[in-house]
């Protein structure tokens, strides 16, 4: 998500389970430059634990990607380059989507990258031994999918080329959305260019697949297993024999961003957002302030019925005409006890 993945939110979904945390996508070149923006875009948890973080940069010069991860190697689990936000103002700054087509610069990016890290003395040689190594730190892309799905497949054969520093590849995992760059999210993701890209390089790499995870009891596929596998689809068995069920081999993990946005608990298995995930996220946001209106929005949305084909059927925290009544609270004050007065029981108590 461009904005939407502060600290409380990393936090709260953490504790519903959810293994690895992205930030918002920050600008490397500004990152590196304003010490206001390292301030602004990336906070870290100095009481308590900090989520496994994995720090998003929108960049397009090798220098600015391996400068900007450098500094924020100390802190951060892993760095991913953006390869897939389709949002204008990013791609006609060559950044986003508008990466894919600049397979040879995304590879100098990733290896300028991985070059710099190993420098400052962290672990980025892709062996297994830097999985649980104190100074391991992964470094990974996610990318969208071309209509010509034969571009899509030089890309990721570029990528995935050995570089001067591993006999292996240059990222450690691949996050595909398999939605063209002019895609609508409305528009279901192409399960049959996923199931292309995981049988052709889901045993030389992990992929993890962004987009449509709503639920994980209504996935639209199934999937075999595959060494160190992060997920196994919980599909029934009569899925499996269901000919309209697509199959996706060597997926190793799933990625969500708007589902989880309206609920958190999603990665625990919930298929709505519960009043406690609400609560939790109140308390982490005291803790770990936020411009209030990005507040507003996350409480919003937790409220809503949420994602997916099903959602008509979900029954949300608030109704619509309650929604609209919660944007209007101007400040933490006025939230929390509009909140405490919806929740049953209250919810002042949990904040």
């Amino acid at each position: 998500m461009v904005r939407y993945s502060k600290l409380a939110f990393r936090q709260t979904v953490h504790h519903y389970g959810t293994d690895l945390c992205w930030t918002p996508m920050i600008l490397a070149k500004e990152f590196n430059r304003n010490k206001f923006a390292r301030d602004s875009d990336f906070t870290i948890s100095t009481a308590g634990p900090q989520p496994p973080t994995i720090v998003q940069f929108g960049a397009n010069v090798p220098q600015e990607l391996a400068r900007a991860s450098s500094l924020v190697a100390p802190f951060a689990s892993g760095v991913d380059l953006n390869c897939g936000c389709p949002q204008s103002w990013a791609c006609s700054s060559t950044l986003g989507a508008a990466l894919m087509e600049k397979r040879e610069l995304v590879r100098d990016m990733v290896i300028e990258t991985r070059n710099q890290l190993h420098q400052d003395g962290w672990d980025v040689a892709g062996l297994e031994k830097d999985i649980n190594s104190p100074k391991g730190r992964s470094v990974s892309v996610k990318i969208r999918v071309h209509k010509d799905l034969r571009k899509t497949i030089d890309f990721i054969t570029t990528l995935l080329a050995p570089s001067p520093l591993t006999s292996t590849r240059p990222i450690d995992f691949l996050t595909i959305h398999p939605r063209t760059r002019q895609t609508p999210s409305s528009t279901p993701i192409n399960l049959d260019s996923l199931s292309i890209l995981t049988s052709t390089f889901g045993t030389q790499v992990p992929i993890l697949l962004s987009g449509d995870v709503f639920t994980l009891d209504s996935l639209p596929f199934t999937t075999s297993p595959t060494p160190n596998n992060t997920f196994t689809s919980s599909s029934t068995p009569s899925s499996i024999t269901d000919p309209t069920t697509h199959h996706i081999p060597h997926l190793s993990g799933l990625m969500s961003a708007r589902a989880l946005l309206s609920n958190p608990a999603l990665f625990a298995n919930k298929n709505s957002c519960p009043w406690e995930a609400v609560e939790l996220f109140l308390n982490k946001t005291i803790k770990a302030p936020m411009p209030f209106k990005l507040v507003l929005h996350h409480v919003s949305e937790m409220c809503s019925p949420g994602m997916g084909p099903d959602q008509r059927d979900k029954v949300a925290l608030l109704n619509r005409h309650e929604r609209a009544e919660l944007m209007r609270c101007g400040d933490m004050l006025e939230l929390i006890e509009f909140l405490e007065d919806k929740k049953p029981g209250g919810i002042g108590r949990g904040v």
